[in-house]
């Protein structure tokens, strides 16, 4: 039997974090160049992180060998944990969430620091975010998807499918979602660009939040709760243009 509670997955980084406001500054303390975010959305594997054309020789030798990589996680690390921040009004949103009964809420992630689960924690308390009111707080291999982790989790807590939400910025977010049965909030301010998310990878345009602002309206008006970051239930209204979408085709 199912209980009568709800589930939502938050992804870290790129859904909730600003990822890459954190490896940018990585790279330059560590005297290499990321460029800009529209160009780092489209690269694929580990091109991500070792720059575009115009970057990736530089570094390239900047990050070959053990030390070099070692000294790289280590100072992400370090930013994440002492600078880097979560996207506009995030902490906010994620404590109310929390306080919402027969929500369960917690993250899922793959950030590549030393101790990440420690690191996150540090970057979301810093938010004013009560990590211990979490369910849950799972991190996973760079390499391992997220489907058998998001059935554990769901199934933990026995949760219908139909009652489960998951937040996330990538291809394999938003494929471990429809593997467990859940509904997917995909975003595309972060690792992921709209082009490729729709286009490439078939996430449907509708499930798609241009900004944070946008994915904490789209997650408050399923949930049916207000939004303490801004205008309480207000805010969960949808943005106008998608109402006026819904209007005319017939909805």
């Amino acid at each position: 039997m199912y209980s009568r509670d709800r589930l939502l997955i938050l992804d870290a980084d790129g859904t909730t974090i600003d990822a890459f406001g954190a490896i940018e500054r990585t790279f330059a303390i560590l005297h290499m160049n990321i460029g800009d975010l529209d160009r780092f959305q489209k690269r694929r594997h580990l091109f991500k992180y070792l720059g575009g054309i115009k970057e990736f020789p530089s570094n390239l030798k900047r990050q070959l060998g053990k030390r070099k990589r070692s000294k790289l996680i280590s100072t992400l690390t370090e930013i994440y944990r002492e600078e880097a921040v979560l996207y506009e009004r995030m902490g906010t949103w994620i404590n109310h969430l929390i306080d919402q009964a027969g929500l369960r809420v917690g993250v899922v992630t793959r950030n590549i620091t030393n101790e990440p689960v420690e690191t996150l924690r540090c970057l979301f308390e810093r938010h004013g975010v009560d990590t211990k009111r979490f369910d849950f707080l799972i991190h996973i291999p760079l390499k391992q998807d997220k489907v058998g982790v998001f059935r554990q989790v769901r199934e933990s807590f026995r949760i219908n499918p139909a009652r489960a939400y998951a937040c996330g910025d990538e291809k394999q977010d938003f494929l471990a979602a429809l593997s467990t049965g859940m509904h997917p909030f995909m975003v595309s301010y972060g690792f992921e660009d709209l082009e490729r998310l729709t286009g490439r990878i078939g996430v449907p345009i509708e499930l798609v939040s241009l900004t944070p602002m946008e994915l904490r309206r789209r997650v408050c008006h399923a949930l049916d709760v207000g939004d303490e970051s801004e205008d309480g239930a207000a805010s969960c209204r949808m943005p106008v243009t998608m109402a006026i979408s819904a209007t005319a085709s017939g909805r």
